[in-house]
């Protein structure tokens, strides 16, 4: 996994660098300028042969002093540079006042309040504003400046590259704080920020792009939260001696007569995924729909709380599945028994859907229940249900830095729920109650829009749930699975629907295991 970094975890690494010695902050400035320059040409080559003009824009913090160093690197290139100063040169940090300065020996500064329609069209724009220290909104001139800014992006195809974050973006949250820029190139440092990940990162970053400073890889700092990339296989696979109680029997649970295709969905993903047997437990209403639907797919008639209970004597059950299309009544007297009230023995258990909403009006009940080998899925409206207050700070506009982030919310939800939270959308969310935090992103090169559609969401339940019937821990099932329903979606490509997910996965999977 790739680490994300906050900003005041990216400033500690650098800070800790500089005081032993290994590396001063003028060196960090100067190879940070370089590293912009470099990711320029690599991604605009033609832009490296021949001289061109570029304007940079420079904030009053060190993220200004690396827009110098880059309006210095591009002046000795051949180019024509402007450079603009958002504050007073007098108030720079001292390594960006050093930049300023150099500078000021091969070029001029302008006041950022200039009229950019003025003068001729640049070819690249440099936004060195505010990087990841933002604390307050954007607003007035300097807002002005960056719409300005986007305008020219936008109508006169101006490329424009921001420096760690677009201005505007908080580092930690990829929240707007104010009026903000965006990017056709975003270059970062050391490693990503959370910010490039979550709400709005990925949108306004254009292409992002990580640079080395010449940091030593040190002890990773508390808090860290990671980025799901591709792995564990190998553990995917199946021994050529095992059987099928080896993987594991999943029970998912279906509402009655014309509510079962998510429960189905679900069924075909936790098979597909690997678990050994999987059998759908339905009302004796759905017994006809289901059983002309099935075939690999087992089914068992579970009308009630007592039916549930007594299926649940079968100690090789060992993951259960609550909520697609279950239905909300059903849900209250089906969850509770699953979840181990009256005395039945506690599963890793998946719940989604129905089985959230059933408890939107008194969610500490379903607190109550929980343990640690479940795993809830919420969306954002079935989050907001079961989390009001947190969702309520979540979506609140922010009015300094670092604003409350995603990351920051499920963390919350799971420290509150006792267990495994995956929080839905482009940028999931997972968070365990000890504080483990990982991003499954799907955007910038994992974009994956087909996933915008119905039923997508139940097939990543069936995934979470084979994953914990073979053996998987709740946080590791919950990212496999959540890495895998992207991969599937970019593999199938346009026109996928959520059957298409369990049967594009043989080939996602083919090509993890070799």
């Amino acid at each position: 996994m790739t680490e994300l970094l906050t900003a005041a975890q990216m400033r500690a690494i650098e800070e800790a660098a500089i005081a032993s010695g290994e590396v001063t902050g003028l060196e960090l400035m100067e190879r940070a300028g370089r590293g912009v320059v470099e990711a320029v040409f690599e991604e605009w080559p033609e832009l490296a042969k021949a001289p061109h003009r570029a304007v940079v824009l420079c904030g009053p913090g060190n993220n200004g002093g690396d827009g110098f160093v880059v309006a210095r690197l591009l002046k000795d290139w051949g180019w024509e540079v402007e450079v603009f100063l958002y504050g007073d040169p007098a108030k720079l940090p001292p390594d960006a006042r050093v930049n300023y300065e150099r500078w000021g020996e091969v070029g001029e500064v302008g006041d950022m309040s200039l009229d950019l329609a003025h003068g001729a069209t640049p070819d690249l724009f440099v936004d060195a504003v505010f990087g990841t220290g933002l604390s307050r909104p954007v607003e007035g001139k300097l807002a002005q400046v960056l719409t300005a800014f986007d305008g020219f992006r936008a109508v006169r195809h101006v490329r424009t590259v921001a420096v760690d974050v677009p201005s505007g973006l908080c580092a930690d949250s990829g929240r707007a704080m104010g009026t903000f820029a965006t990017a056709d190139l975003t270059v970062s440092f050391h490693d990503s920020k959370l910010g490039h990940y979550l709400s709005r990162g990925a949108q306004q970053s254009g292409k992002l792009v990580v640079k080395s400073i010449g940091l030593s890889r040190s002890a990773a700092p508390d808090g860290l939260v990671r980025l799901v990339r591709r792995g564990c296989g190998g553990r995917l696979g199946k021994a050529a001696t095992s059987h099928k109680y080896g993987h594991g029997h999943a029970l998912i649970l279906t509402g009655g007569a014309g509510q079962t295709g998510a429960a189905r969905l679900a069924a075909r993903g936790a098979l597909r995924i690997g678990a050994g047997l999987v059998t759908l437990g339905v009302p004796p209403s759905a017994q006809m729909e289901v059983a002309c639907q099935v075939t690999s797919i087992m089914l068992s008639r579970i009308e009630g709380g007592d039916g549930l209970a007594a299926m649940l004597e079968d100690d090789r059950l060992n993951a259960l599945c609550l909520g697609p299309g279950l239905g909300v009544e059903r849900a209250r007297e089906l969850v509770p028994v699953a979840l181990g009230r009256g005395g039945v023995k506690p599963r890793p258990t998946v719940l989604d859907a129905d089985a959230l909403t059933a408890y939107a009006e008194a969610p500490e009940d379903l607190f109550g229940m929980l343990h640690e080998t479940c795993v809830l899925t919420p969306h954002r409206g079935e989050f907001a249900r079961l989390f009001p207050d947190i969702a309520e700070r979540l979506n609140a506009t922010p009015v300094k830095g670092p604003a409350y982030s995603k990351v920051d919310a499920t963390r919350e939800a799971a420290a509150r729920a006792g267990c495994v939270v995956l929080f839905k959308g482009a940028d999931t969310v997972i968070a365990a109650p000890d504080g483990r935090c990982s991003i499954n992103s799907a955007q910038y090169d994992r974009a994956a829009p087909w996933l915008a559609t119905a039923g997508a969401g139940d097939v990543l339940a069936g995934f979470i749930t084979g994953l914990l019937a073979r053996g998987y821990g709740p946080m590791q099932a919950a990212e496999m699975a959540a890495w895998l329903h992207v991969e599937c979606a970019r593999s199938f490509g346009p026109g996928l629907i959520a059957e298409d997910l369990p049967e594009e996965l043989p080939t996602v999977l083919r090509d993890l295991i070799g």
